[in-house]
Order: C-alpha cells, then sequence, then structure tokens
C-alpha cells in the first residue's frame, strides 16, 4: 500500500474536520443552541453518526460531541519516518471525516430547508434535481427490494464522466444489472447526474438514479442510507458499530466509483468506505490499496476503463448478479420500473380509460399451445401515428406437469412488474384497468407489442421453470375481440376472488413461511395464513403455497399447523416449533390474531403498524405513506424504529394494508371493530372493504365511525368524535388490564 494515499486521506481528515467545525462555529453565530437538527422524515437522527456512536444529535448544541469525537480520531499525520501498515490510522481518518461530512450536510439542511427535494423524484424543471437524504418512507418501501434480491446492491458514483454519453453508458450497464447508483459530487464543473439529465436518462428512485447532491460531503447519505437499513431490518442497536459495519459488509453490496480527479477530500471519503468493506474503483491514476483485509477483496482500484468499470466494481466486491438476457431492442430490468412516459414523450398508449387494456393467464393441456408462439392479432405500433390509442387483450396460455390453475393469478400478477422492466415502457394496474403507455424512443429502437410476449414467454421459462413446460401469447388489439377476451377474463377474476376471500385459516392444515426479510431482518419470521397476508402486502397464502411449489427449497416453506395451542388468539405448537427453528431459537412463539398478548415479529417492511390507544379502548394503525403525527404519539418512521427489525412488541403489531378487512385481524382483542383511527388516505383506500367488512359485523357505518387525522392526531381529539358516533370499541371490554 502506498504512504502517499495514507498521507492524502489523513490530510482530507484534518481538512474536512476543520471545515465542519468552522461551519459550526458560524451556524452557533446565526442560530439558537438548540435549533432543531435532523434530516427530515427520518427516525434516525444523523444516521452515521448515531449508528456508530449512539450520540443522538437533536441540536445544534449536540453537534459539539461528535465533531469532539471525530477530532479525536484524526490520527498523526504521515511522516518519512513512519513505517508500513498505514490502513489503521487512514480507516480513523476517513470515519473521522465521514462523521464530518455528514454534520456540514445537516448544517446545510439548517442554513437552506429548502435546497433538498425529499421526494423520490426531482423536479427538474423547477431546478430541484438533489433529493438528500432518503425519507424513511424512501427507506422503507425501497428496503423491500434489497430483501428480496431485486436491487443486489448499490453503486456510490462521485464526480462526472468525461461527457455524457459515457455517463450514460455507465449508468445503463449498472441498470441492467439492477443495481441502484446514488450520485453526489462534482468534477470539472459538473456531476453525473448533470451529464444523465443532459442525455435524456430519467433520475430519481424510480430508475434507481439517486441524486443525493452536488458535493462529496453528499455522498454520505449512501453510507447513512445502508446503516439505516441495518438498524431498521436487521435489529441491529445504535452504537454497535461493530455490528453495524459487518452488517453492511455481509449483507449490503457497495462499492463507489470516482470518476475524475481524486483529491484529499475525496480521498478521505474513499477510505471512510473502507471501513464499511466498500471498495472504490476510479478511472484515474491514483495510489491503490490491493490488499484484502477490510474489503472482500481489493480496498481502492486505480485507471479502471469506462466501459469495464461496471463489470470491474462487481467482481472487486463480489457480487454476484443475474442478468435476464431478453431478445428486444430495448434494455430490460427491474431498474427501468419506475421509468414515467410523459406526454411530449409518448408514442402510443393503451388503457388508461382511454382503451380498453385487460389482461388474463389461463392454464392449457400440453397439447393445446405452441411453446414460443406469439401472435400480434390486429394492428401493432408501427400502424400508429405519435399520440395514437389501441384497444389490448394480452392472454398468455401455460402448460406444464406442475401447473395447477392456482398458480394463474400469480402468474398473471408479474405481467405489470415485466412489461415495466423494459426501458422506456410504462404499466400501471392489472386484470382489466392495465395501462401501457410507450415512449417514443422505444418505437425508435424498434420496440413492438411481439416484444411483449417475447419478454412473458422468456420470463415466465425462467422464473417459473419448474411448473411450466410451454407458454404462448396472443396480443389482441381489434376492439372486437378485445371485448370479447374481457368479458371472459371478468368472470375468471370474479371466479378467483371468491375462492381466496372465502378461504379460512380453518380450511387448511398448512401455513407458509416467509423468510425473505431475513436478509435483513435475521431474527423475524413471517408466518402466512388465508387470512393474514405477510406483512409487506406482497405474499399472500396463495402466492405462498405457488411459491414453495416453484422452489421447494425458497423462502416460503410448508408449516404444519400441528396442536392448536389457543384458538383466540391464533397459536399452534407446529407454528410455534416452525418459528423458534427459524429465528435460531430467538423467538420461542407468537399470536396470529392478537397485538396485545405476544403479537407476531414485525420486520422493516411492512406496510402498516397498529398500536393500541389505552384511553379510546381501542387501536389505530398508520401505513408507511403517512408522515404525519399519530394518536399514539409516534409516526410510522419511529414505530417501525420502535418494533421493527423481527422483535416481537405487545401493543404492536405489523400488518399488511389488505389485513386490515380480513376476518381474523386482531380478532382476539376484538377484531376490526377495535379500529377507531387511521389516515384518510389508507381509510379511502380500503373504504369498499371496511363497509363490507363492518356490514358482516353487524355495523354497516362502521367506516363513517372511524376518526383520521382530520378529526385529531391524539386520543384526547379524537375521543369526543368516537363518543359522538357511537364507535362499538368504547363498548367492549377493556383492551388492557
Amino acid at each position: 500500500m502506498s504512504k502517499l494515499i495514507a498521507f492524502a486521506a489523513i490530510q482530507g481528515g484534518y481538512k474536512v474536520v476543520s471545515k465542519a467545525e468552522g461551519e459550526y462555529q458560524k451556524a452557533l453565530e446565526t442560530f439558537n443552541a438548540d435549533s432543531k437538527i435532523e434530516f427530515p422524515n427520518t427516525g434516525y437522527y444523523l444516521p452515521v453518526i448515531y449508528s456508530l456512536t449512539g450520540l443522538k444529535v437533536e441540536t445544534l448544541e449536540d453537534i459539539k460531541k461528535p465533531l469532539e469525537f471525530a477530532r479525536g480520531l484524526l490520527p498523526d499525520h504521515v511522516k518519512g519516518k513512519n513505517n508500513l501498515p498505514y490502513l489503521g490510522p487512514l480507516l480513523d481518518a476517513g470515519m473521522a471525516g465521514l462523521f464530518a461530512y455528514e454534520i456540514i450536510e445537516a448544517l446545510r439542511i439548517l442554513r437552506q430547508p429548502d435546497f433538498y427535494l425529499p421526494q423520490e423524484d426531482p423536479d427538474i424543471e423547477a431546478g430541484k434535481i438533489w433529493v438528500g437524504p432518503a425519507d424513511d418512507i424512501i427507506l422503507r418501501k425501497r428496503g423491500v427490494e434489497f430483501v428480496d434480491g431485486t436491487a443486489p446492491g448499490f453503486a456510490a458514483i462521485v464526480g462526472s464522466a468525461p461527457n455524457p454519453e459515457i455517463a450514460k453508458m455507465i449508468v445503463e450497464d449498472y441498470q441492467k444489472k439492477n443495481l441502484y447508483i446514488f450520485c453526489a459530487a462534482n468534477h470539472n464543473g459538473t456531476t453525473v447526474i448533470q451529464q444523465l439529465i443532459e442525455a435524456g436518462v430519467q433520475i430519481g428512485w424510480n430508475t434507481r438514479i439517486v441524486p443525493f447532491g452536488p458535493d462529496i460531503s453528499s455522498a454520505i447519505f449512501a453510507l447513512g442510507f445502508a446503516n439505516r437499513a441495518a438498524m431498521a431490518f436487521g435489529g441491529v442497536q445504535p452504537g454497535d458499530y461493530k455490528k453495524i459495519l459487518l452488517y453492511n459488509k455481509e449483507r449490503v453490496f457497495a462499492f463507489v466509483n470516482a470518476l475524475g480527479d481524486v483529491g484529499t477530500e475525496w480521498g478521505v471519503a474513499a477510505a471512510g468506505c473502507v471501513n464499511w468493506g466498500f471498495p472504490t474503483l476510479a478511472d484515474t491514476d491514483i495510489p491503490e490499496v490491493l490488499p484484502t483485509g477490510i474489503c472482500t477483496y481489493e480496498h481502492v482500484v486505480a485507471n479502471v476503463p469506462h466501459d469495464e468499470i461496471c463489470q470491474r466494481s462487481v467482481e472487486v466486491r463480489g457480487l454476484k448478479v443475474t442478468i435476464s438476457e431478453i431478445d428486444i431492442p430495448c434494455s430490460f430490468g427491474p431498474a427501468y420500473e419506475g421509468e414515467r412516459v410523459r406526454g411530449a414523450d409518448l408514442q402510443c398508449q393503451m388503457g388508461g380509460g382511454k382503451t380498453q387494456a385487460t389482461e388474463l393467464v389461463k392454464m392449457a393441456e400440453m397439447n393445446e399451445i405452441e411453446d414460443g408462439k406469439v401472435e400480434v392479432i390486429g394492428k401493432d405500433l408501427t400502424d400508429l401515428k405519435p399520440g395514437g390509442t389501441l384497444p389490448l387483450g394480452i392472454y398468455v396460455q401455460v402448460a406444464g406437469r406442475e401447473m395447477q390453475t392456482d398458480f394463474e393469478p400469480i402468474l398473471e400478477r408479474q405481467i405489470h412488474h415485466l412489461i415495466n422492466y423494459i426501458q422506456g415502457i410504462m404499466h400501471i394496474g392489472q386484470r382489466d384497468i392495465a395501462w401501457i403507455r410507450v415512449g417514443k424512443a422505444g418505437v425508435e429502437k424498434g420496440f413492438t407489442l411481439k416484444d411483449i410476449g417475447v419478454v412473458l414467454h422468456a420470463k415466465f421459462h425462467q422464473d417459473f421453470g419448474k411448473i411450466l413446460d410451454k407458454v404462448q401469447v396472443t396480443l389482441y388489439t381489434n376492439k372486437e375481440d378485445v371485448d370479447k377476451l374481457t368479458k371472459r377474463a371478468r368472470a375468471e377474476y370474479r371466479t378467483r376472488d371468491e375462492r381466496v376471500d372465502n378461504m379460512t385459516d380453518e380450511d387448511v392444515e398448512t401455513y407458509y413461511s416467509c423468510t425473505l426479510c431475513q436478509s435483513f431482518a435475521p431474527n423475524h419470521v413471517c408466518s402466512v395464513s388465508p387470512e393474514r397476508t405477510g406483512l409487506c402486502g406482497a405474499y399472500n397464502w396463495m402466492d405462498c403455497k405457488a411459491s414453495y411449489e416453484i422452489n421447494p427449497t425458497g423462502p416460503n416453506q410448508p408449516i404444519e399447523k400441528g396442536e392448536c395451542v389457543d384458538s383466540k388468539l391464533g397459536q399452534w405448537k407446529g407454528v410455534n416449533d416452525f418459528v423458534y427453528k427459524a429465528s435460531r431459537g430467538a423467538v420461542t412463539h407468537y399470536n396470529f390474531y392478537s397485538m396485545v398478548i405476544d403479537p407476531m415479529t414485525t420486520c422493516g417492511c411492512c406496510e402498516c403498524i397498529a398500536a393500541m390507544l389505552p384511553a379510546c379502548n381501542g387501536v389505530m394503525t398508520v401505513n408507511r405513506d403517512y408522515t404525519g403525527e399519530t394518536p399514539c404519539g409516534m409516526k410510522f418512521t419511529t414505530l417501525a424504529g420502535v418494533m421493527g427489525g423481527g422483535a416481537s412488541s405487545p401493543g404492536f403489531v405489523g400488518h399488511s394494508k389488505f389485513n386490515i378487512t380480513q376476518g381474523k385481524f386482531i380478532l382476539g382483542d376484538g377484531g376490526l371493530l377495535r379500529m377507531v383511527w387511521m389516515p384518510k388516505i389508507l381509510k379511502e383506500e380500503i373504504k369498499e372493504r371496511i363497509i363490507k367488512r363492518g356490514e358482516a359485523l353487524g355495523v354497516s357505518d362502521l367506516y363513517d365511525k372511524i376518526a383520521d387525522e382530520t378529526v385529531g392526531i391524539t386520543e384526547e381529539e379524537i375521543l369526543p368524535f368516537l363518543k359522538e358516533k357511537g364507535h362499538p370499541a368504547l363498548s367492549m371490554e377493556p383492551i388492557v388490564g
């Protein structure tokens, strides 16, 4: 290892810490010492400092301690007489620099609260291209993708490429490998983000190209995201720096690409990242750190050609990436799922209220279909002028010795994702309310409707090959054909819905586990029954059954219920035995139907969290999209931080939106009739299901009796409303005691 890089990084550490100290003193001259310091809508204070030291920075005055901590980490300067190795002091200097960068960014937000646009997509037209630190809604939404493997890791890119074309090439290489790209810092007066905008590339969380900020200090948001994942999903406690760093090395596969001249401030950032096991690969001739030890392989690699930097980065990080090569003219992968086709870019559209668009998957006999046959009956995209419309019916027939009719809706739901994975194509909705928009760029590359069939054929075989032998796709664009398919499809939908909705936990002797989230929450075991969908909302009992059939060694394993321990609370001996083993002894038992007594464990991916409201003798729930205060005194982000990571927390429980109106929802505590508050956005989303469930429970106006934030955000504020409406919870037996 070169003395030069150690010298530069340590110098950078001193420089950055001094800069942070100077900005802190300026802030004290302008703001009161009790001025609030935070990354907006996050529950982890300054997350790098908090996670590694346990220090909570809540006010301007609180910055003093971590600043002193950073100063104390700075090692002696490297001098000519010093002997090897330099790695230890280098790592300390790097960590000091990162603490300073996080403080610098916190002070920027204090001074310029509108500098960052804290949402998923930037507002380029308004000049708001930097999104800053991800709020907790984004963290938990995107965390699922790191859990289920659709996002195998992230590339943190600092600086800029020689030109926009090279920037686009590098980023698209990462998108094809399904990685997130976190961008910060500038070089030669521009940034990768600005180059991508110039090249016409969509940026934002939805396309996995995240514009954190214009300075090297903004790169701290990438590390903050990683550390928050460890606390939110992995249950790692703040201050346990060893576990935090090991968690990231082993579970969050990330690395840095330095594009441009690496000075002392970049150097200290790179040194800091090594603590996480995140290596740096540069396109310039910088001193290398090749010995292994902290990172999986090399620590710093220089002179990497731009057309090789993606593959070389993946190799150095030790990341295993599965790439789907689909024979279509556009790029394909999950990274394109969040793309939007806006009016100026629109070539044509199908559905969305403009025309009818319907999707149906049906099982066929082996001799009835021809594998790989894709047919378009009617006009194709090339027959339309820009802005044109077409009706569309997507009819997929599948056959296989292991195929079952129960699997049809599982396969059908994949159509949404798979079409969205095509670069330049946008898909919204499903079933008979689908909406597809095709961009001009896709058509210019040669994309046709037939390519949708090519994608579905290839991916169905790839993802469901254990149950499928043949896939045939027919795409209808004549109105009479689409109407005919739609009529048939609606009859199929009704049959399916009635079957699933009418299933009860008593109908089956086997439940299913879901351990996808154990990659982030090692002690969490989600058990899925017909009347208790997975916490994330993505998996119901039928999904898990299909998943097991497809992959018998996968995350969805059968659980024989065994002897019933408590029918009211929902506890079975077989489930307990499975949970104990799957949690490695951390969890001995839990109840399906109670949030008061030994509730199911909760990961960080849940759609909603329910909490007791003792003064109202009821419960509330809050969805992760709601950012406001709640009557339990905690926002969703705080709740998730308190009881996420695989813990069983009496008085609280994570659950899906759909689960709210299922028959067994907290039945052991009184069921849905205990629900006294939920955010208006959630209440309206599931309005019809609440009304239907209320009628089944004998309270036809239950929907109107449930308070929301327009009524109040404290128990004291909502209680008069509940009394006025005669909410049934008020007359039920006490929820506690």
